[in-house]
């Protein structure tokens, strides 16, 4: 099973399951095509758009779980 973690890119996240990037819109992380994608971990990104980051990483493990 896949488990996110806070200092993982959404490239990364994406990667691994492109659904995945649903749930990281509803989060208001729309950025999914931007480079920073790649580059910058979920912690920084949510930090940015001012999203809980905690509860992000718990929907997305959620999500990976029940595939």
């Amino acid at each position: 099973m896949f488990v996110v973690n806070k200092d993982m890119t959404i490239g990364e996240v994406i990667r691994e399951d492109r659904k995945a990037a649903a749930i990281l819109m509803q989060f208001g992380m729309g950025c999914i095509g931007c480079p920073h994608a790649q580059m910058e971990s979920l912690a920084e990104a949510g930090g940015v758009h001012g999203v809980d980051v905690d509860a992000l990483v718990k929907a997305l493990n959620e999500y990976f779980a029940n595939k």
